[in-house]
């Protein structure tokens, strides 16, 4: 299904804001690992309604919710719901994928395969295996892939999923990256209009490069977990969240946002969850 909502002209610089691993419950007390994650939510709204309210379309990859419950969905799509912006959901590997599509209304909020905005277009890939923390792309995502790029090779595109498809440098996370990345790339080599890939799932900030392909992911909205660490750990690092300026010449300009204080405390010594 494709779905279109907002237009900006062709030509114009479109504004994106990453919003991903919110970890919601049904209840507004949920913590995970000792931090409020609606708490912390809400102050990463705050701080992006102070610094990047001329966004476009807002994209939460992922993890939107812990507990997976109708209720849940409905708390994070009444935060996302008052931008008052076309908003594009992913599942992630804590989400339940028919709950959240049949929790939708008729509002803002997206749950589809690909948009187009402007010069670019937007692709959405569900890299989640039913109950299981990991990452493959089946044979149909990945026709989707092949399919979504293959008419639209006249757009600079952003590919974007929950889990990272290439090695974050943590082993313990990289258990849970794409299991079958090869066939991913195999085909994103042969088009070249791809000129960004974009993730949840890691709770921390990476921006790198693939044959000049930006390959970037965000924090969470609540916990970090710490880069290049083998085995579980957390961050001290604050909630943040990342921006895009997708130029109409292909160029991204981005950038991380972080909280300056959180509104919480975190229990560092935790190891899992």
């Amino acid at each position: 299904m494709t779905t279109i909502s907002k237009h900006p002209k062709s030509g114009r610089t479109i504004k994106v804001l990453q919003i991903t691993d919110t970890h919601l419950f049904s209840d507004s007390s949920g913590c995970l690992l000792g931090l409020n994650t609606e708490q912390s939510l809400n102050a990463v709204i705050a701080d992006v309604r102070a610094s990047h309210s001329q966004a476009d379309v807002i994209l939460a990859t992922g993890d939107l919710v812990h507990d997976g419950t109708p209720a849940a969905y409905r708390r994070i799509f009444s935060h996302l719901e008052s931008f008052a912006l076309p908003v594009y959901c992913l599942p992630g590997n804590h989400d339940e994928g028919k709950t959240l599509e049949h929790t939708l209304g008729d509002g803002n909020i997206k749950y589809t395969d690909h948009v187009d905005m402007g010069n670019w277009r937007f692709i959405f890939l569900d890299s989640t295996i039913a109950d299981s923390e990991g990452a493959h792309l089946t044979r149909e995502t990945l026709d989707l892939l092949e399919k979504q790029l293959e008419t639209a090779a006249d757009r600079h595109t952003l590919v974007c999923l929950h889990h990272q498809p290439l090695p974050m440098g943590s082993h313990w996370l990289d258990t849970m990256a794409v299991d079958n990345p090869k066939d991913f790339f195999t085909i994103i080599d042969k088009h070249p209009q791809v000129r960004g890939i974009l993730w949840g799932h890691v709770h921390q900030a990476y921006d790198g490069m693939y044959k000049g392909i930006k390959l970037m992911s965000s924090p969470s909205t609540c916990i970090q977990f710490l880069p290049n660490s083998d085995d579980f750990a957390v961050d001290t690092a604050n909630p943040g969240y990342r921006w895009l300026e997708l130029h109409a010449d292909g160029r991204i300009e981005t950038g991380v946002e972080r909280i300056a204080t959180l509104p919480g405390s975190v229990d560092l010594a935790s190891n899992g969850y």
